[in-house]
C-alpha cells in the first residue's frame, strides 16, 4: 500500500525582511536535515509507529515488516533526523502481478521474482512537501533497474494515483485473484505498473 503524496519538489517561501525573527527559516528545513537510509532491524518498532499513525485502517504486523527487511534489505529505507524516524519505504521482488496480501508473510522471496513490488513508501505530515518522497521513490526505481527487473508494481491507495503517475505508473486490468487482494486495502485502491524498458 503506497500513501505519499506531496510535491515533490521543495517550494520555499520568502519571508520579508521586516518579519524575519530568530528562528525565521525557509520552508524546505526538513529536505537538509533528514535523509534516506537502509533499514535494519533495529528500525522495525519505529516503522510501525510511523506505519500506525499513517495507516490506522490498514494494519500490518512488526513482523511482516521485519521479515521484508530480511529478506530484501536493500529495498528497505528509513527517513531518519537525528535518530528519529519520519518516514519509510518497503519494497522488493514478487512474481509479476501476485504482490502478497495485506499483513501476510512471504517465508521467502520467489525464486522465480520477475517484477520489483513498491510495498509501501509512508512519510509522516511534518515532513511532505519537501521532495523526499520523490527522491525515495527515484532511489528504488534505481534498485529495480539495477535488478534488471523489467516492471515495478505497487497497489496506491488513498488517491495517490496522480502522483504515481508521474513517475509512469499506470493502471493495468487485474484478474480476479489480485481484485479480491486489492478489496483489504481500501475501496479506492489501485494496482498500478512501470515499464521500466520499453
Amino acid at each position: 500500500m503506497v500513501q505519499a503524496v506531496e510535491d515533490p519538489y521543495c517550494k520555499e517561501r520568502l519571508v520579508p525582511a521586516h518579519q524575519m525573527g530568530p528562528t525565521s527559516r525557509r520552508e524546505c528545513p526538513a529536505k537538509a536535515q533528514a535523509a534516506w537510509r537502509q533499514m535494519s532491524t533495529n528500525n522495525v518498532d519505529s516503522l510501525v509507529r510511523v506505519a500506525d499513525i499513517i495507516h490506522p485502517g490498514l494494519p500490518e504486523s512488526d513482523q511482516v515488516f521485519a521479515e521484508r527487511v530480511r529478506l530484501f534489505p536493500q529495498g528497505c529505507l528509513a527517513l531518519m533526523e537525528d535518530d528519529k524516524m519520519w518516514g519509510y519505504a518497503i519494497s522488493h521482488p514478487i512474481c509479476r502481478r501476485q504482490p502478497p496480501a495485506l499483513d501476510s508473510l512471504l517465508g521467502e522471496l520467489a525464486s522465480d521474482a520477475d517484477q520489483y513490488y513498491i510495498h509501501d513508501l509512508a512519510i509522516l505530515p511534518e515532513y511532505r512537501g519537501h521532495g523526499l518522497a520523490y527522491e525515495c521513490v527515484t532511489k528504488l526505481l534505481a534498485i529495480a533497474n539495477a535488478e534488471e527487473y523489467p516492471t515495478i508494481s505497487l497497489i496506491s491507495v488513498y488517491n495517490t494515483a496522480p502522483f504515481w503517475g508521474r513517475f509512469g505508473f499506470v493502471p493495468v486490468t487485474v484478474d480476479e485473484c489480485l481484485q479480491e487482494k486489492l478489496l483489504d486495502y481500501g475501496g479506492d485502491a489501485t494496482y498500478l505498473e512501470r515499464n521500466n524498458k520499453e
